[in-house]
């Protein structure tokens, strides 16, 4: 199964150009009005002049001066006045001056991962209460458009806004980080200060994307694929952040042929049944492209109101054009296509849908059955999409026909957004980071032990501030709940988050076991995710006295017919919210898991089953949607765990 973000809107597949210092700005993006400064640290400020000029950077009576390099880039270090604000930035160079007004001083944070982090305010559980609520000028918004580049960028893409009801549903995905949001804001109203929030993810993109190509050299594993990448740096055309639009565009004869085009003559066509087009073309066990066409007669006048086209699920990628507008795409197999149609593109009369298939593995690459495609009306009036079509093969991908290295239509590439979205944001001065991404590694879930950890050593050195905070949110509970004991890669991705956690310097966990949607990968329920990181900063990392994490496995002990599992966290005492404690699970020295009944002991949980005589090892929680009913008295739940180190489904 293939976990990921739909990717059903227009992506940023832009060629990022090298560019000459006097292309660049005179000062970085990263720095406007409304900004947040960091407080208690030497602030790095930069752009570009010409090599050799100088320029000067006052705040509040501070200064600092630099020297433009070779390259043209300058870099002062600007000590910031005290927290607070309201301050103005002057920046004088030889032959301009710019002034940055409304900045204040306070704590920046960096809110990184995939579609989880990025989903919007507007998309949160009583989202107009939330937005109506969201005035709160002491924080500030900086999100980072989304962007790939196959080697070093320099300038990010955003601007700083002050946090409002409407600053915070602009732009992102339905708005900013709903995540950062409630974390910037809890952490706000504990310190008082202000607080800066920099929203930089992608859903959909794993952690590999988010890591340099120096540091994915000494991992190992990417070396085939970043030298793809390098190879495609050199190339005109997009840079789409994935091997499979490349692949397509090399190989689609469609693409070059404007097959998508209405006014493109489709009579010699083969007349084809959807579904079930592919067995008909001879093509049932041989990887695809291939193009389909069908016109459709649409009422005049047209319904008000959105129109929606629904195709099933379908393998591989689909691309699906009417009346040769693009109106969506997708490689997430199991996601029913429901692509919204924009204005202006369905008229009265003839109308022409055109699908495009990658066919990868199925024998029929459209998976749903005939009653589900649909061109549904604005009125819900359904004009139905299923019988014939007129098809055409593009590419017969049969081996030994190269195949493309992954077979995602969206940045899924090692180290583009590393380049693009992380680099120029550095050496920006910050106080830490936030991180909620590994649904797009759970089928590598033992690799990630190794990815994580790179991956914030890579950002570490690269802002050059020391083992600054780092704080991950730990999956939430997701799919449907299995009646056995057993593992799945969800599960071991969450151990892999607790043990980055547990073993790098200066990071914690935030537990969220409790707060998934089996149905809904993109749970509503943000805000105790939000909050949970905040309790973390709040006592890592600024010193109160508070509880910031839930009960957590110690040790073990044997007793006869059971284990005594030692806990720590367990501030107000160990609790148990819902009908019954659970889900345990023990094995004997076969390895072979059953169910465990458990009672609280103090802090501790002993675990037993009339099963299992004499039990070697216990889990708790340990799939990917559990009964974890498990909390400590200030109501956090505890962490998954497992005491042993069996080989698991991703591997050792």
């Amino acid at each position: 199964m293939q976990i990921k973000r739909c990717c059903l809107c227009l992506f940023a597949f832009m060629a990022l150009l090298p560019a000459t210092a006097a292309e660049l700005p005179f000062v970085s993006p990263m720095f406007s009005d409304n900004m947040v400064l960091q407080r208690g640290k030497p602030n790095p400020i930069w752009g570009w002049v010409k090599p050799g000029e100088v320029v000067k950077v006052e705040i509040a009576g501070h200064t600092a001066k630099a020297v433009a390099d070779a390259d043209g880039r300058w870099q002062a270090e600007i000590q910031p006045p005290a927290p607070g604000g309201h301050y103005t930035i002057k920046i004088v160079g030889p032959d301009r001056t710019v002034e940055f007004h409304e900045v204040l001083v306070g704590d920046v944070w960096l809110c990184g991962g995939q579609s989880n982090m990025e989903l919007g305010i507007g998309l949160v559980n009583n989202a107009a209460e939330e937005i109506a609520s969201a005035n709160h000028p002491e924080i500030r918004l900086f999100l980072l458009n989304h962007k790939v580049s196959y080697s070093p960028a320099s300038v990010p893409d955003g601007t700083w806004k002050i946090c409002s009801p409407q600053t915070i549903t602009e732009g992102g995905w339905q708005g900013f980080s709903a995540v950062a949001y409630f974390f910037g804001r809890r952490v706000q109203q504990d310190i008082h200060v202000p607080v800066g929030l920099i929203e930089d993810c992608w859903g959909g993109t794993p952690v590999e994307s988010w890591t340099s190509p120096a540091v994915l050299h000494k991992v190992g594993g990417y070396d085939p694929k970043l030298a793809e990448i390098e190879r495609l740096s050199t190339k005109p055309g997009p840079q789409y952040g994935s091997f499979l639009m490349h692949w397509l565009d090399e190989y689609d004869m469609g693409i070059s042929n404007k097959w998508e085009a209405a006014d493109m003559n489709d009579s010699p066509w083969q007349t084809v049944q959807i579904p079930g087009a592919f067995g008909e073309m001879g093509l049932a066990d041989v990887p695809c492209i291939c193009w389909f066409r069908k016109e459709v007669t649409l009422p005049n006048p047209l319904p008000t109101g959105k129109a929606t086209i629904y195709l099933g699920s379908i393998e591989k990628m689909d691309t699906t054009y009417i009346n040769g507008h693009w109106v969506g795409e997708s490689s997430w197999v199991e996601n029913p296509r429901a692509y919204d149609i924009t204005g202006g593109i369905l008229k009265p009369g003839t109308n022409l849908v055109v699908i495009r298939v990658f066919k990868w593995e199925s024998k029929n690459g459209f998976l749903s059955g005939p009653d589900v495609m649909r061109l549904e009306l604005g009125d819900k009036t359904a004009i139905p999409l299923a019988g014939d079509w007129k098809g055409k093969l593009s590419c017969n991908a049969k081996p030994p026909h190269p195949m493309p290295l992954d077979f995602e239509n969206y940045p899924t590439m090692p180290a583009v957004l590393n380049l693009e979205m992380i680099d120029p944001v550095a050496p920006l001065a910050i106080k830490g980071a936030i991180w909620y991404q590994g649904e797009a590694n759970f089928t590598q879930a033992y690799r990630y032990r190794t990815l994580l950890p790179a991956m914030i050593g890579d950002w570490r050195n690269l802002f050059g501030q020391g083992d600054f905070p780092f704080y991950i949110v730990s999956l939430p509970a997701f799919m449907q709940r299995r009646s056995e004991p057993g593992t799945d890669g969800w599960t071991e991705l969450r151990e892999a988050q607790a043990l980055t956690a547990q073993n790098v310097p200066h990071c914690g966990l935030a537990v969220t076991v409790d707060t998934g949607d089996a149905d809904n990968i993109h749970p509503k329920n943000k805000v105790p995710v939000g909050e949970r990181l905040a309790y973390c900063a709040l006592a890592e990392t600024y010193g109160e006295k508070i509880p910031y994490q839930g009960p957590t496995f110690t040790s073990m002990k044997p007793l006869p017919g059971a284990l005594k599992l030692n806990l720590t966290h367990t501030d107000g005492g160990l609790v148990v919210q819902g009908d019954k404690l659970g889900e345990f699970s023990v094995a004997g020295k076969d390895r072979q898991w059953h169910w465990a009944t458990a009672r609280i002991d103090g802090d501790a949980v002993v675990v037993s089953s009339p099963e299992v005589p004499d039990p070697v090892a216990a889990r708790y929680a340990w799939q990917a949607n559990p009964l974890a009913t498990l909390y400590n008295g200030a109501g956090l739940p505890a962490v998954p765990f497992r005491t042993d180190d069996w080989p698991e489904s991703t591997g050792n």
